[in-house]
């Protein structure tokens, strides 16, 4: 046997050091204070999940929580854009500053550090996972009860990366009614588990259409198998939230923390405390 070089990654030996799992956490900023990191994500995309941390940040804050963002859908990031961002973000010797959005949330964004907000992100998956690490270790995110992340969708790189470097408290998984709901939430939901990170419940976006005038449900993309899904993985559901055009334009019109009533403002509670 050959001199150990302590680099697993190109050893084929089966030592007790490749077999003791590797702690990958990442350091939080030294100015930085994070009580609860809460995982926004979901099995696929289209389905409304940025729209869904950014509401629940916004209850968060008017239930008088301290709150921040961190966006980590880097190649399709939309949250400024949901808060009425657009100024970019600063730094000095001590870190990289979150933005302020108009009503005092905290933002960092890759679209907050790019010349152009349409300027596509071209990166392999290991440089977009650094760039996630970096904004928990470089940003200074000051005192925060929680901080929300707002994950790609999917179960690759930066959802690995976050669940291995950040010490994420809890996950929501944010799903819509349509016949793959099943398979694309428990997907989903075991990588969550396999990560030993508590899924804390499911939200389905998309749910149902209001008449305005008579006030009917109309269920658009069809009944809904939500409650069976959460039944077979243990999990509570912990909103269903209509196709609300108002509140997608707010969204477009960057004042979504202001739309109200806000349909997560009873979630908040149930946020780990």
């Amino acid at each position: 046997m050959s001199e150990c070089t302590h680099d697993c990654s190109s050893c084929g030996e089966s030592c007790g050091e490749r077999q003791t799992p590797q702690d990958l956490s990442a350091p939080m900023n030294a100015l930085s204070h994070i009580s609860h990191v809460i995982a926004v994500m979901s099995g696929k995309g289209g389905v409304g999940k940025s729209l869904v941390t950014a509401t629940l940040a916004a209850a968060a804050a008017k239930a008088g929580k301290r709150v921040g963002i961190l966006d980590a859908d880097i190649t399709g990031p939309s949250i400024p854009k949901a808060l009425g961002i657009t100024q970019r973000a600063e730094a000095d010797e001590l870190g990289i500053y979150p933005v302020l959005s108009h009503g005092g949330i905290p933002v960092m964004s890759l679209n907050l550090l790019m010349e152009s907000e349409t300027e596509p992100v071209v990166w392999r998956g290991p440089v977009i996972a650094g760039a996630v690490t970096q904004f928990w270790t470089d940003v200074v995110w000051g005192e925060l009860d929680y901080l929300f992340v707002d994950m790609p969708p999917g179960t690759g790189d930066v959802p690995l990366t976050v669940f291995q470097s950040l010490p994420v408290d809890g996950a929501i998984v944010v799903t819509s009614p349509q016949d793959l709901v099943s398979m694309i939430v428990t997907k989903a939901v075991k990588m969550a588990r396999m990560m030993d990170i508590p899924v804390l419940g499911l939200i389905e976006n998309y749910s149902y259409f209001q008449c305005p005038d008579c006030g009917a449900k109309h269920p658009v993309f069809g009944e809904s198998k939500l409650e069976q899904v959460a039944a077979d993985l243990d999990l509570p559901v912990l909103a269903r939230l209509p196709i609300d055009p108002a509140l997608a334009a707010a969204c477009d019109a960057g004042i979504a923390e202001d739309y109200a009533p806000n349909p997560l403002e009873g979630l908040v509670a149930k946020l780990p405390q």
